[in-house]
């Protein structure tokens, strides 16, 4: 029978504290803006954060003018009140591909990143609220045999 050893036997001392979550820092460019790039299905949106009085100007338009459905409106503005920066951050945001929905996923999810890169501290109730991970859902890719990706053609008896 083999017999039993010890980890102190074995590998010296066993150091079983838990490991120190890592430390964030700002991330700011020469401007002292914090960037960050957002995607959401087709779209792709780079966002810079800087401190400021509030605007939100989306492709050098004002945020009403380019997202006017204000449920767009409030899906650009979840990360900056849930976490009560409302009024202190200006927000510019370049994007690209896809339709007005998917634009403003993207443009949420690219601010999202940039408060964090700005604010370390705010990491954890953003990443809680689910605002730091990327949405992988995209449209499903047409098959061929079918119209659409899961829809047959018409079915005539005779």
């Amino acid at each position: 029978m083999a017999e039993l050893q010890s980890l102190e036997e074995l590998g010296g001392a066993v150091d079983t504290a838990a490991p120190e979550a890592p430390v964030h820092v700002q991330k700011l460019d020469a401007q002292g803006r914090a960037y960050a790039t957002g995607k959401r299905k087709d779209a792709i949106a780079r966002v810079w954060v800087k401190p400021g009085t509030g605007k939100i100007i989306v492709n050098k338009k004002d945020m009403t003018e380019y997202f006017a459905r204000p449920v767009l409106q409030m899906i650009l503005r979840q990360p900056i009140m849930l976490t009560d920066r409302d009024g202190q951050y200006d927000v510019i945001a370049t994007v690209t591909g896809g339709g007005l929905s998917g634009q403003a996923g993207a443009v949420r999810h690219g601010l999202s990143k940039a408060l964090t890169h700005y604010e370390p501290e705010l990491r954890g109730i953003l990443k809680k609220n689910g605002f730091l991970t990327r949405d992988s859902r995209v449209v499903e890719r047409k098959k061929f045999g079918k119209r659409k990706a899961r829809r047959s053609f018409q079915f005539s008896k005779r």
